[in-house]
């Protein structure tokens, strides 16, 4: 069932995205050849509390960290951990902030120092995705003409988009109704409706759309070892229009 949000559920949740957001722009600062994902964890751990909020996805499930943090060929759910970054690496850092009981969760692809032609544009072309999947989010849409979007743009550049792994519904629970492909058909899926909110969240490979998981349980990587990239933002459906909660501009 989806749950529809109040205006004051939407701008309690943008307060969240705002914080999260400002959290992004710090690990931007960090990210170069040299640092761990575990520094970049620890800097979250602090930040957040520091902003009187909480990492919601810490403990969810049993993961045990306030970050995800997948490098190259991981597509989503990366462990932080020691190993130092590297020139010509690809990082996600995606988490998930809870400010007062509001939640909003945003992933973001950086690259390591110099990184090769294919990455920047592996990097470009999802993000660019993303934006064409948000085009879509109006009042009367459904929520397959974002997938549609997203896969019409993605595949043209040679690139493959995530199967396994979609958008979702969010809060007062990390993962809601509706689900949100990143593929499909246009036309299909529930009628996008003021008091939706959202991931859009495209995981985009350079080869093939396979995964496999690593013996942690949480980790996925591409099955021919290319590299992939996610971004991702929350939004909300207003009597307005849109709001991108996670928005960093």
């Amino acid at each position: 069932m989806i749950t529809y949000k109040s205006q004051r559920e939407i701008d309690m949740m943008k307060k969240a995205g705002e914080l999260l957001a400002s959290t992004h722009k710090e690990i931007a600062k960090m990210i170069k050849p040299g640092i761990t994902t575990w520094e970049i964890e620890e800097f979250v751990n602090d930040y957040l509390k520091k902003h009187g909020a909480t990492p919601e996805q810490k403990g969810y499930k049993g993961y045990e960290f306030a970050t995800c943090a997948s490098i190259n060929d991981e597509i989503c759910h990366g462990y932080p951990r020691k190993q130092p970054l590297q020139e010509g690496d690809i990082v996600t850092i995606d988490m998930v902030v809870n400010l007062n009981g509001a939640l909003a969760d945003s992933a973001w692809s950086y690259p390591v120092g110099k990184v090769s032609e294919q990455a920047q544009k592996l990097l470009d072309v999802t993000k660019e995705a993303l934006y064409k999947g948000i085009e879509q989010v109006k009042v009367g849409n459904r929520i397959g003409d974002i997938g549609h979007a997203i896969q019409s743009f993605i595949e043209p550049h040679g690139f493959s988009v995530v199967r396994n792994f979609i958008g979702h519904g969010i809060g007062p629970t990390i993962h809601e109704k509706p689900e949100v492909p990143h593929f499909g058909l246009p036309g299909k899926g529930p009628r996008i409706k003021e008091g939706m909110v959202f991931t859009i969240e495209p995981m985009v490979n350079i080869g093939g759309f396979e995964t496999k998981m690593d013996n942690n349980g949480w980790t996925a990587r591409t099955m021919d070892g290319t590299l992939s990239a996610q971004y991702e933002h929350t939004i909300a459906v207003t009597k307005d229009g849109i709001i991108i909660i996670t928005d960093q501009d």
